[in-house]
């Protein structure tokens, strides 16, 4: 591994521990010319998941907009960023265990709605009216009503 500092390709890996719930590994390492201590991750390599949008077209998945969407729905909530990166690695390792190399963007968002209902009730309406574009306040209050009715069960 290539020194970030001063180029050097004698690196020694000083200590190894598992990350983000075993799915990648962190390596403290080491500089044998110049000395200083730098981090790295270690992730396994997959392969290119496509979003089938829904007006049919297709992109790359991105985990950034994933992120961006969760962070958004969950914005003055009593969430911690922790919750949300575990949030996140639920939905991510949900969907590659599919083993497909196609997914809509529907699946996608049924699947974040799950966990975030787990997570925040109000995270979870903000997301859905979002995601299931709400059309008007009836729409958002026959939501509310199915929250509300799981809660009297």
């Amino acid at each position: 591994m290539k020194c970030p500092y001063c180029a050097n390709t004698d690196t020694r890996v000083i200590d190894s521990r598992p990350a983000e719930e075993g799915n990648s590994i962190r390596r403290r390492r080491s500089c044998d010319m110049c000395g200083k201590r730098f981090t790295t991750y270690e992730k396994i390599e997959t392969i290119p998941l496509i979003i089938i949008k829904k007006d049919n077209n297709r992109e790359q998945y991105e985990r950034g907009k994933l992120e961006a969407g969760i962070l958004r729905a969950c914005y003055k909530r009593p969430v911690s960023a922790e919750d949300i990166q575990k949030i996140v690695n639920h939905i991510e390792t949900k969907i590659f265990s599919m083993e497909a190399k196609e997914v809509s963007s529907s699946t996608l968002g049924e699947i974040a709605m799950e966990e975030l209902k787990t997570l925040d009730e109000v995270a979870y309406v903000r997301f859905a009216s979002v995601y299931r574009e709400f059309k008007d306040v009836n729409t958002f209050v026959d939501e509310l009503k199915k929250i509300l009715n799981r809660e009297e069960l």
